[in-house]
């Protein structure tokens, strides 16, 4: 009997000890899991100094690619907003029609793109302050018939328009002229070769990148009437209203010092 119960003795206190060495661990586990989700949670901290701007890099002078690079009016006016704002800029280069969405869902932070502001899009996004003014013009070939926009509109008119697809180009003339006569395309280089090969009559384009696209092929011209003048916003997500507060104040700030117009001017040199 003596025998027994020093047995479930040595027993009962091996347990104990056994316990309390699994307790302890447990314990050491649970404090090396917290310290871990403190640290995945400073890591995820780093994201609050990135500004993801969303763009479509095939927009000259606003955003285009050098030497592997994304240039331009936005990207340069970004970086400058983002130096204000703490952050580190980030350009993702997208489908045009993709940004408006991307910038709604929160992928991206800002949409940047010489793009208008249009009630349709209010909808779906706020506008920051405007920066620059564009202008939508006509892009035909040297011998076109079409000398102004009148004749786009003019009774019996079948003149096919090349556009960059979901830009205002699309939208104003779609609305003008019908769906019918709109030939859409990814890229506004694309609605210019398109031009050039005969398959549309004119491109409606903004003016900057209308220039850009005349000086680099030959047998086309930007005629001198204009289609339609508009304003250049950022676009940011409805609920993110402190950014775009932030954003507001740092264009005011750029504005003031010259140093918005010191970006514009360098892509956009002034007529002489």
């Amino acid at each position: 009997m003596k025998k027994m119960t020093k047995r479930l003795m040595a027993l009962a206190l091996c347990l104990i000890f056994a316990f309390a060495f699994t307790a302890c661990s447990s314990d050491k586990s649970a404090d090396k899991d917290t310290e871990q989700a403190a640290d995945n949670s400073q890591d995820d901290s780093g994201s609050e100094d990135t500004l993801i701007m969303a763009t479509n890099a095939a927009f000259p002078p606003y955003e285009y690619y050098e030497n592997n690079e994304i240039v331009g009016i936005d990207a340069e006016i970004m970086a400058a907003i983002a130096e204000k704002l703490g952050k580190t800029l980030q350009i993702e280069d997208i489908e045009f029609g993709s940004i408006v969405a991307g910038v709604q869902s929160g992928k991206y932070d800002v949409g940047a793109a010489g793009m208008t502001v249009t009630e349709d899009r209010q909808k779906s996004v706020d506008f920051s302050d405007s920066y620059a003014t564009g202008i939508q013009s006509i892009i035909v070939t040297e011998d076109s018939p079409i000398t102004s926009v009148d004749d786009l509109s003019a009774d019996g008119a079948t003149y096919k328009v090349g556009v960059q697809q979901d830009t205002t180009g699309d939208i104003y003339s779609s609305d003008d002229f019908g769906d019918d006569r709109v030939m859409r395309y990814n890229k506004g280089a694309d609605a210019v070769q398109a031009l050039i090969s005969g398959k549309v009559d004119c491109v409606i384009i903004d003016n900057e990148p209308a220039k850009a696209f005349v000086a680099a092929n030959e047998g086309i011209k930007l005629l001198d009437t204009e289609y339609t003048v508009e304003d250049y916003a950022i676009c940011v997500a409805k609920d993110n209203s402190e950014l775009l507060a932030d954003i507001n104040e740092a264009l005011a700030e750029l504005k003031a010092d010259g140093t918005l117009q010191e970006i514009i001017d360098k892509y956009i040199p002034a007529e002489e």
